[in-house]
C-alpha cells in the first residue's frame, strides 16, 4: 500500500481518525477543565473529548498562522492512517502544565504524531513533512515534550498529578509522545525530566535551510517508494 503525506486543509476536518477529531487534551485550556475525582467518577468530565472545539482550534489556526497538521494518507483507500499537529506554544494551552515548559520563543511547539494499527511506519513520514513546512516558513527550530515510562506505575501516577490536576481521567495517554521516538528522530533534550522532559530539533544549523528542505523532501519520496516496494 502506498502512502502521501499532505498538508491538512480546511474541508478535511471530517476526515480525521474519530479520536484526532475529538480530541483536545492539548487544545482546552486545563484550568477550564474540571480538575476532581467526583467529575471523574461520575463521567461528567469529558475534558478533553469535544469534537467542536478541536475543529475550532484547527480552523483558526488554519486561518490565523496557517497549516498546524501533516496527514498521511492511504492511497488506495484514501483513509487517513496517521497525523502529527504542531502550533506555536502559545496556542497549545495542555504545554504549560509540563514540568519541563515554556516552549523555546523560536520555536514551534510539535504536540503528537498519531499513526492507525499497522501504519507506524508513517511516523517518520510526518515528521520529515512538519520538519519541511517549518524550515520554508524560516521556523528556528521544533520542540517537543517527551514521555518516558520506564516505570510505567509512577510515571502514570506522577503525569496524572502534573498534567491533569491529580485525575488519570485528565490525561490522554495516546496524545504523549515517547521520548525514545523524538530522540532516534535527531531530537536532542534541552529541559531534562525523569518523565517528560523537553526536546528540540534546530533547524538552521549545519546545511543551510534549502538544503535541509531538500533533504526532508528526499527522504518522503524514499520512504514512500520503499512502502511501494514493500507492497509489489
Amino acid at each position: 500500500m502506498g502512502v502521501t503525506v499532505a498538508p491538512l486543509e480546511l474541508d478535511g476536518f471530517e476526515c480525521l481518525p474519530l479520536h484526532t477529531r475529538r480530541c483536545v487534551f492539548w487544545e482546552v485550556d486545563p484550568e477550564a477543565v474540571a480538575d476532581t475525582l467526583d467529575d471523574a467518577l461520575t463521567g461528567s468530565l469529558g475534558g478533553f473529548e469535544s469534537e467542536f472545539d478541536k475543529e475550532a482550534w484547527v480552523s483558526g489556526l488554519l486561518l490565523e498562522w496557517g497549516t498546524c497538521c501533516q496527514t498521511a494518507i492511504e492511497s488506495t483507500t484514501g483513509r487517513v492512517v496517521g497525523t502529527a499537529f504542531y502550533a506555536p506554544p502559545g496556542r497549545v494551552p495542555r504545554a504549560k502544565r509540563f514540568p519541563t515548559a515554556p516552549v523555546s520563543a523560536d520555536a514551534v511547539l510539535l504536540t503528537k504524531i498519531t499513526t492507525e494499527p499497522g501504519f507506524d511506519d508513517v511516523a517518520p513520514l510526518l515528521l520529515d513533512a512538519v520538519v519541511a513546512d517549518a524550515i520554508g516558513r524560516g521556523v528556528r527550530a521544533i520542540e517537543a515534550f517527551g514521555y518516558s515510562a520506564s516505570d510505567a506505575d509512577l510515571a502514570k501516577d506522577l503525569v496524572a498529578l502534573l498534567l491533569g490536576g491529580g485525575v488519570s481521567g485528565n490525561v490522554c495517554d495516546e496524545c504523549l509522545m515517547g521520548t525514545e521516538f523524538l530522540v532516534s528522530s535527531g531530537f536532542e533534550v534541552v529541559a531534562d525530566d525523569q518523565y517528560l522532559p523537553r526536546l528540540r530539533l534546530d533547524l538552521d544549523e549545519g546545511l543551510g535551510w534549502k538544503s535541509q528542505v531538500e533533504r526532508a523532501l528526499s527522504k518522503l519520496v524514499i520512504s514512500e517508494t520503499i512502502l511501494l516496494q514493500a507492497v509489489h
